[in-house]
């Protein structure tokens, strides 16, 4: 059953890219720019795991999914730069200012450095076969969501709610509401792709933020 969630993932992140790249082509709004990797890392991640089972344990698939790792590290954190374009795009005063610019900067390489000290460099990983999926992950046992992804979901809330508040724009904020609220729940589903399906709607309600703000502009 995952297999098949896994591909509907990637299939669906392979239609918000394109969707991503006519909007920017439209409306020339740039935080679709920052959204961009973001939304590549994310087919590239189901679709390793997608497609695990099918090529077989070995280190050619260890190597794939090791890349999923570094991609994570490298990707993610331009969600911060995405969220503070976002509200430089809602003409945020203070947004716009040389301080929140070089802040936003900072922010997203000190959180890039942070995942590859802490996780990436140096990780091992092994072959781990969960409901019918077959992938590499950590051989450390996992206590909760990184740092780095704590850091980045309280700084899209953070926007979405200025958002909300100042173009009347509700779906940044559920968007990311949502994907805090499902990593922080343990729901009795058996399957592997619920964190996977709240990332879809964050994604989804990010690139409809940039589609509002272009429109709107």
């Amino acid at each position: 059953m995952d297999t098949i969630l896994f591909t509907f993932f990637t299939l669906a992140y392979t239609i918000l890219l394109m969707l991503a790249i006519r909007i920017f082509r439209n409306h020339n709004v740039f935080s679709i720019l920052l959204l961009l990797p973001v939304i590549v890392g994310l087919i590239y991640d189901n679709g390793v795991i997608s497609a695990g089972r099918f090529i077989g344990e070995g280190p050619f698939l260890e190597s794939l999914n090791l890349a999923r790792y570094w991609i994570h590290a490298f990707f993610t954190p331009l969600l911060v730069l995405y969220a503070w374009k976002t509200l430089e795009q809602a003409e945020v005063q203070w947004a716009s200012k040389n301080w929140a610019r070089i802040s936003a900067f900072l922010l997203t390489a000190v959180l890039i450095l942070m995942e590859l000290f802490t996780v990436v460099i140096g990780l091992n990983i092994e072959a781990r076969l969960e409901y019918g999926v077959l992938s590499y992950s950590s051989t450390e046992p996992s206590s909760g969501p990184p740092i780095m992804v704590l850091v980045v979901s309280v700084v899209l809330l953070a926007s979405s709610l200025i958002i909300w508040r100042r173009q009347k724009w509700i779906w940044f904020f559920i968007g990311s509401f949502i994907m805090i609220v499902g990593s922080a729940i343990q729901l009795p589903v058996d399957s592997g792709a619920i964190t996977n399906f709240f990332e879809l709607v964050l994604i989804g309600s990010l690139l409809s933020t940039a589609y509002f703000q272009g429109k709107s502009s």
